[in-house]
C-alpha cells in the first residue's frame, strides 16, 4: 500500500498571506459567499467539506507564484508543450464538497480533452498540474485535498522550499524531478526565483540558455 506523504509545514512569519478561516459553513452557504464577492476580489477560497479558508496574498506570495507561472510556460514553450492556462480559476465539485482557487492551474497532457471551450468541473478531468504557495500555515490539508480532487501533479512553495507531488494510488508520493519536466533539476527554480528578484528579464533569458545547453 502507498502511503501518503505527509504535510508540508509552512513558516509562521506574518509575511506572505492574511488568513480567514470559518468553520461549519455548509456547501450551499460556500455558494453564497463565492456569489457575494465581486469578481474582482483579490482574495481565494477553498473550501473542505465545511471549511472555507479565505486568503488575501500579499507581495511574498504574489511574487513567489507568479514568476513560478513564468517558469512554467517557459520551460512548456522550449518544449513544445500545449497548455490551457486556468490561473485561480474557481474549481468547484459539489459531490466531493470541495472548491478551490488554487495560485496556478494548467491542463498540459489533457489540453486536447479542454481546448477552446470553459472547463466543466467534475465532469472533465482535473488540471494536470496545480501550483499552490503557502508561505504561512494553511488550515486545509492541500496534499489530501487535491489528492482526492485526482490532480496528477501538484507542486507546493513555501518560500524557501519547492516539493513536487505525484498521485500514486490516490495520495501524493514526493519526487525529486516533475513528470512534466523531468529534465528540469529543482535548483533551477531556486536559481530562477532569485535571479528575478533583481531582474526577471535576465532570469527568463538564463532559463531559456540552461535548456537549450542541457536539451
Amino acid at each position: 500500500m502507498v502511503v501518503a506523504a505527509p504535510e508540508p509545514k509552512s513558516d509562521l512569519r506574518p509575511v506572505g498571506e492574511q488568513r480567514v478561516v470559518l468553520r461549519g459553513l455548509s456547501w450551499q452557504g460556500y455558494l453564497q459567499v463565492l456569489d457575494a464577492l465581486p469578481p474582482s476580489r483579490g482574495s481565494r477560497l477553498t473550501y473542505d467539506d465545511g471549511v472555507l479558508e479565505i486568503t488575501v496574498p500579499l507581495e511574498e506570495h504574489e511574487f513567489s507564484g507568479r514568476l513560478i507561472e513564468r517558469f512554467i510556460l517557459t520551460l512548456v514553450e522550449l518544449i513544445g508543450l500545449p497548455i490551457k492556462t486556468m490561473g485561480s480559476t474557481t474549481m468547484t465539485y459539489p459531490h466531493l464538497c470541495k472548491g478551490a482557487e488554487p495560485d496556478n492551474a494548467y491542463y498540459i497532457q489533457n489540453q486536447p480533452l479542454v481546448k477552446g471551450r470553459n472547463v466543466v468541473f467534475g465532469e472533465d478531468p482535473p488540471p494536470d498540474l496545480v501550483v499552490e504557495v503557502d508561505i504561512t500555515h494553511t488550515d486545509i490539508a492541500k496534499n489530501q485535498f487535491y489528492a482526492s480532487l485526482g490532480v496528477p501533479e501538484f507542486w507546493r512553495f513555501n518560500g524557501q522550499v519547492w516539493r513536487v507531488y505525484v498521485l500514486q494510488e490516490g495520495v501524493y508520493q514526493e519526487v525529486e524531478n516533475s513528470p512534466t519536466f523531468p529534465q528540469v533539476p529543482k535548483e533551477w527554480l531556486y536559481a530562477f526565483l532569485s535571479m528575478a528578484k533583481d531582474d526577471e528579464i535576465a532570469a527568463v533569458q538564463t532559463l531559456r540558455a540552461w535548456y537549450r545547453e542541457v536539451c
